[in-house]
């Protein structure tokens, strides 16, 4: 009697995925994740207090950017108008007598200025050393 041979005959196609790697994967990852954890110590952020702002300027020089694109400079005296490219001449003359850090930089713009020529005039008091440039915002009622 010849023998029975059950290869091939008996293997069928599995249908479900084999899950055991899967688990055994995330049990590594959970088990690294516990370890780990308690020893990340907690970065500790140091914010800004109320009473560690710098000092008030002694002056204010004012550029104002208005609807045409025109700049102004205000200062102590009248406003001049002026060019992009004196503009940093005009605030060195604005500052003549004081020292750089005692007097603040403001730039007002309107509302419909491009916020791209409100960047180049702060880009351009900075290229020319101007330490305090600030901006200055209205309040929603």
């Amino acid at each position: 009697m010849p023998a029975i041979s059950s290869r091939g005959r008996g293997r069928r196609a599995m249908n479900e995925p084999n899950m055991v790697p899967f688990i055994d994967v995330m049990l590594v990852l959970l088990i690294i994740f516990m370890v780990t954890a308690p020893l990340i110590s907690p970065s500790m952020i140091s914010l800004p207090s109320v009473g560690s702002a710098s000092k008030q300027p002694d002056a204010v020089i004012q550029i104002v950017l208005g609807k045409d694109n025109k700049l102004e400079i205000k200062g102590q005296g009248p406003a001049t108008a002026v060019n992009l490219d004196a503009l940093a001449k005009a605030v060195r003359k604005a500052q003549a007598g004081r020292s750089p850090d005692s007097t603040a930089v403001v730039i007002s713009a309107d509302k419909t200025v491009q916020y791209e020529r409100v960047v180049k005039v702060m880009d351009t008091l900075q290229r020319a050393g101007i330490a305090r440039i600030g901006l200055s915002v209205q309040l929603a009622p």
